[in-house]
């Protein structure tokens, strides 16, 4: 399984991206510039990352610019014909931006740039402490796309406290239902605020991002 990690101008997690997955897993990584727009390494047995930033300046919305970049109409092409895309903080705004994954991500309700770990956990109860640093990144959707996420089980991960419990107190941004990450209903497609690449190595005192990368990417927890 390869990993295609994009470099937008502002990414500034595409490092990060590329050492956790390269050096902490052992994975082989490529990086992708934002103006090529040659997939043909890739088939749909490898995984397209667009890591954390502030692609071109997040000068209108959260990832708005990113979606017109060649690199991501490629993207799109290749996630339409079943490869793997995961997108982190930015990565899932210029998926959202992209309508790769339904919804959007909002300023976060105290108006305030957060950066703290928190705790998340997914669909089995499983609960990882995951460092977040996002302005906007409250996910909103309409009652009927909540509840379809809901119904087909795309809600990946909600933010809790470190017990498991899903509480208003728990929620670092206000996104509805407490959502930290979703997929598609072709569960090939998935986005999450929380950065598990900054949680991949025992020197940063947290390796519960590996065990993210591990059962949601290169275990195809998603496709089975």
């Amino acid at each position: 399984m390869k990993f295609g990690v994009v470099v937008f101008p502002g990414s500034n997690c595409d490092a990060d991206m590329r050492d956790a997955l390269q050096e902490d897993l052992g994975q082989e990584v490529i990086m992708l510039w934002h103006k090529d727009r040659d997939l043909s390494a890739f088939d749909t047995e490898d995984c397209i990352v667009l890591p954390g930033g502030f692609s071109y300046g997040d000068y209108l919305r959260c990832g708005a610019i990113a979606r017109f970049s060649p690199m991501m109409q490629s993207v799109v092409t290749f996630a339409q014909k079943g490869g793997k895309v995961f997108g982190v903080c930015n990565g899932f705004q210029i998926l959202c931006e992209s309508h790769l994954l339904p919804g959007a991500l909002l300023r976060n309700s105290n108006q305030q740039f957060v950066c703290q770990n928190t705790f998340i956990k997914d669909g089995a109860g499983k609960i990882y402490k995951i460092p977040i640093a996002h302005g906007e990144g409250r996910y909103h959707g309409s009652p009927e796309l909540l509840r379809q996420l809901q119904q087909n089980n795309q809600l990946l991960f909600t933010y809790c406290n470190e017990e498991g419990d899903v509480t208003d107190a728990a929620n670092p941004n206000g996104s509805a239902l407490n959502i930290a990450g979703i997929c598609n209903e072709s569960r090939n497609v998935f986005g999450m605020m929380p950065h598990p690449e900054r949680a991949c190595s025992a020197a940063l005192g947290n390796m519960d991002g590996r065990m993210i990368f591990q059962e949601l990417l290169m275990a195809e927890a998603l496709v089975k």
